[in-house]
């Protein structure tokens, strides 16, 4: 996906997704926001990616891709 499409549904900027990718904190909501988009394209993103440094997720529904957990909001603080 290019960063304009992924910023749509996000509700921010193409910048604010290219300093996102360079290590800018994602806020929280925006965070939510893109573990649900992930999800509608097949992957199992959760909080520990986006603030904990975990590795990326595989496909979900892919043989031994883990389940995906229910979204459970925490500060990032």
């Amino acid at each position: 996906m290019t960063q304009s499409a992924i910023a749509r549904p996000l509700g921010v900027t193409q910048g604010n997704v290219s300093f996102y990718e360079k290590g800018q904190t994602v806020p929280p909501a925006v965070a939510g926001k893109l573990i649900e988009l992930a999800r509608d394209h097949g992957f199992a993103l959760t909080y520990d990616h986006i603030y904990g440094g975990a590795l990326l997720p595989e496909l979900i529904g892919t043989e031994g891709a883990p389940d995906v957990p229910a979204l459970e909001v925490r500060n990032a603080a």
